[in-house]
């Protein structure tokens, strides 16, 4: 009818109750500190959010996400952006993925770049892969690099390099002929 309660033991809750019963937290068992314990990977933490009214002067970098729904004069820097439609940046934009559903005047670099609908760019795109949707407006320059990242752009191994140099040989050669 009654039981009773072991006194050394931490009660259990709501969070320990949702967990398999072969895991264990670390702080209830002194004895398996031998063992090798499994951790679930970490949640990813939400995003961090430039609401509608906010509006920033400067340079905002994270290594996080960032979802701008305010207005930017500067550049960003994040591994995940999201421009909202009521959003404005005026700066440089580099990211791992860049979704673009505002108005960016400027630059964007990202390793995906994705415009939807709404978007409205001002600048040049440097990717690896794009996506425009129908009903974007896009003025600008389009150059897909394999690592649009990096500060100084990827250009194939320049040849003309030779042959401008033969040939300023062969004129020089040439006029020495005559």
């Amino acid at each position: 009818m009654f039981s009773k309660s072991k006194i050394n033991e931490p009660a259990r809750n709501d969070y320990d109750a949702a967990k398999p019963a072969g895991t264990t937290s670390s702080s209830s068992s002194a004895s398996g500190a031998g063992e090798a314990q499994t951790s679930a990977p970490k949640a990813k933490p939400p995003a961090s959010v430039i609401s509608q009214d906010l509006h920033v002067i400067g340079n905002v970098k994270t290594t996080g996400d960032i979802q701008v729904e305010g207005t930017v004069e500067g550049d960003i820097r994040a591994h995940l952006l999201t421009i909202g439609e009521t959003a404005t940046i005026n700066g440089e934009v580099v990211a791992d993925d860049v979704v673009i559903n505002g108005r960016v005047i400027g630059r964007v670099r990202g390793l995906k770049v994705r415009l939807t609908a709404t978007a409205r760019v001002e600048g040049d795109i440097i990717h690896k892969t794009i996506a425009i949707e129908s009903g974007a407006h896009f003025e600008g320059s389009v150059q897909r690099q394999e690592d649009p990242l990096s500060k100084t752009p990827s250009q194939p191994k320049a040849a003309s390099a030779q042959p401008s140099a033969a040939a300023s040989a062969a004129a020089a050669a040439k006029n020495a002929a005559s």
